[in-house]
């Protein structure tokens, strides 16, 4: 499923039944399998929740699945599912049953009054009921040149950088030990030459099966009792890392290009750290086997709250739990407002339609979004318009959350700019010459010249000034 299943509009509108309600049954904050699921249970609960679904602040939405290659272990699903796909699908189910979104980062939350007080995207939402599902955020190790070599060289996601030009045919490293760490190490092996899994203990935490994948595969070598010291090389890109021996603290260089982190995460509980209670490591306290927090009628679902499993089924287990809870709880206190559904049976979603790749028979120069090489070089060439061109790869996940809001830019502007994707897999010559270093990365032209380059995820309005700004120069 790709990521075109995102471009339904999502948003609150107007003709929302609760739109212009001035309390919110109950608001979801965090995507991800914990926010989604919650989510289509409160939605059929009749509750039209509202789920903010986090942009950049503590991940991208969708979670940690977003990052993920193949989830072999998520049940429904024989043959495994891209965690991309799969979050597509979750999202999809959530909006079919009547979950409103807002993408956007919640800024802050007050919950020293009822109702409680959300602020996002510049207003303030009252809410009877609150979810929370803000996940984790990748961990870093702080090297003395880890700035310098970031996105250049040094990453925290293997499956969103790891086809990378500058990676091809390399030696490359991912430091960790556990699940992660082992199905990136496996997933590099498609493209670099010789993958070096970094471990500070003797053994791999991994599960049997992850491990057994990593130590049969003779692309892969183990170092044990290592940890990274530090990296180094010249202006453009690493070069090498120095490996440290946990046992006897004696350094040596490993020559790699490429060093990626898996080493766990950091619960993402800023906005209510000292609001609610949390345990030593910094995760949400819950009632035993229930979503209740410190503080009534506020749940918490996900990684937030889980030291122990974080996988995708517990996660999204939880969120079930917190929405039956917090419907119990809206109920039992008289603070419900339900809607009416004017379908009894909400439309299908049905399968998405991917974007064809353009060639001599099916490019049209009129056209807002194409892909592929051959539509660039015409548009680049012959366009009167400003040219948005994103860099993505098959398995990037900030790439599936990009996407739909480049879309979206280029929809509000009625035609007066064009947008061209590349993957960087099916035309590596044409990633390579225009410089990327990972996906996303999205390139603004207009005139035959490069106006600006983003790299990451930044939010719609970003893309849009730049655009409307060379529309209002004179030609």
């Amino acid at each position: 499923m790709g990521d075109e299943q995102l471009d339904r509009q999502d948003t609150v509108t107007a003709a929302d039944p609760a739109h212009d309600r001035e309390i919110e049954n109950l608001v979801i904050v965090g995507s991800g399998p914990a926010g989604y699921t919650a989510a289509i249970y409160a939605a059929r609960a009749n509750l039209s929740p509202l789920l903010i679904t986090g942009f950049q602040d503590g991940g991208i939405p969708g979670g940690q699945l977003m990052t993920t290659t193949h989830v072999e272990n998520f049940p429904g699903f024989p043959d495994g599912i891209l965690g991309p796909d799969l979050m597509d699908r979750c999202k999809a189910q959530a909006l079919r049953w009547g979950t409103r979104l807002l993408e956007a980062d919640a800024e802050a939350i007050d919950l020293s009054q009822r109702p409680f007080r959300i602020t996002a995207d510049g207003r303030t939402i009252a809410a009877q009921a609150l979810i929370l599902a803000t996940g984790a955020s990748a961990n870093r190790l702080g090297l003395p040149q880890e700035e310098r070599f970031w996105s250049r060289g040094i990453s925290a996601c293997a499956i969103c950088d790891g086809a990378t030009p500058q990676f091809r045919n390399e030696e490359l490293a991912v430091v960790g030990g556990g699940d992660s760490a082992c199905e990136e190490a496996v997933y590099l092996t498609k493209y670099g030459s010789h993958v070096h899994l970094i471990v500070r203990g003797d053994q791999l935490r991994a599960s049997g099966a992850m491990a057994d994948r990593v130590l049969a595969n003779p692309a892969i070598t183990v170092h044990w009792r290592s940890q990274v010291a530090d990296a180094s090389g010249d202006d453009q890109w690493m070069q090498g890392i120095s490996l440290k021996d946990t046992t006897t603290g004696s350094l040596r260089e490993l020559p790699v290009r490429g060093l990626f982190y898996a080493i766990g995460h950091t619960p993402n509980t800023r906005l209510f750290k000292d609001q609610l209670d949390l345990n030593d490591a910094g995760y949400l306290v819950t009632q035993p086997g229930r979503p209740e927090t410190s503080c009534e009628g506020v749940y918490a679902a996900g990684d937030v709250a889980d030291a122990e499993w974080r996988q995708g089924i517990t996660a999204a287990g939880s969120g079930c739990q917190a929405a039956l809870a917090a419907e119990r709880w809206l109920s039992h206190h008289n603070l419900a407002v339900t809607v009416r559904r004017d379908n009894v049976e909400p439309q299908e979603v049905g399968e998405p339609k991917r974007t064809a790749i353009s060639d001599e028979a099916n490019f049209d120069p009129s056209q807002l979004w194409q892909k592929g090489g051959f539509a660039l070089r015409k548009l680049y060439h012959d366009s009167p318009n400003p040219l948005l061109v994103v860099y993505t790869s098959p398995s990037c996940g900030p790439c599936h959350v990009l996407k739909p809001q480049l879309k979206r830019v280029l929809d509000e502007l009625g035609g007066r700019a064009q947008g061209v994707e590349i993957d960087i897999e099916a035309d590596q010559e044409i990633a390579v010459q225009a410089g990327v270093t990972g996906t996303p990365t999205v390139q603004l032209f207009f005139n035959k010249e490069l106006k600006q380059q983003w790299k990451g995820v930044k939010q719609r309005s970003e893309f849009r000034l730049a655009i409307e700004a060379l529309l209002a120069v004179p030609v």
